[in-house]
């Protein structure tokens, strides 16, 4: 029973859930907004969990010195400080949330994505080696594509490079790109499905 309900219930909440696409009635409609409900209150559950963990980690990281501990202390220190700056009125009044956001957060985030700039050069790199034909069309569709997108490669070109760098971001891209969320869709599909049968049971601890 212990592991038989949680499956049971997955199974009846994935067929009513699926089911309401298909069947045009208030009562569908119903459990999918009572459902909707349940999932944020499950949410904030999840938030209170999260952030417990998350504190427990970095004071046990501290307590025993373990490796880089020491930015376990920027770490609780950011969270106290954005959660008091949320929560306490005078800090709230004084726009502290909204300070700490656009000038601590935004520019590590955008420090953060301006260093995968460097990994995706030395990844473009070592891709772009024309050893086989493919790597070689590889090479020069992101040729075409970079001289397309600049002022000198449309005066060089008067512009040809650019049409051709549009016709392979529209036509070659975009089929790839659909093919790839084709197959995302499928695969999501038969997880779900694995899951709702009971196939799949990542979800329960020790399965």
């Amino acid at each position: 029973m212990k592991k038989q309900l949680p499956v049971f219930l997955t199974f009846i909440c994935a067929f009513l859930l699926t089911v309401q696409y298909f069947v045009p009635h208030r009562s569908f409609e119903q459990i999918y907004e009572v459902s909707n409900i349940w999932l944020q209150i499950i949410g904030v559950f999840s938030i209170f969990l999260g952030i417990t963990s998350l504190v427990t980690m970095h004071v046990r990281k501290i307590r025993h010195r373990q490796r880089q501990w020491q930015y376990s202390f920027i770490t609780l220190g950011g969270l106290f400080a954005m959660v008091a700056a949320g929560l306490i009125p005078a800090l709230e009044q004084r726009g502290s949330y909204e300070w700490l956001y656009d000038h601590i957060l935004n520019p590590i985030s955008a420090t953060m994505f301006s260093l995968l700039a460097f990994f995706i050069a030395s990844a473009a790199f070592r891709a772009f080696r024309a050893r086989s034909a493919i790597a070689t069309i590889l090479l020069l569709a992101a040729v075409f594509v970079m001289l397309g997108r600049v002022p000198l490669g449309d005066r060089m070109s008067h512009g040809l490079f650019p049409a051709i760098a549009d016709w392979l971001l529209n036509v070659p891209n975009v089929a790839a790109k659909r093919a790839i969320l084709i197959g995302v869709g499928l695969g999501e599909a038969s997880m779900a499905l694995r899951v709702m049968l009971g196939i799949e049971r990542s979800y329960m601890a020790g399965e």
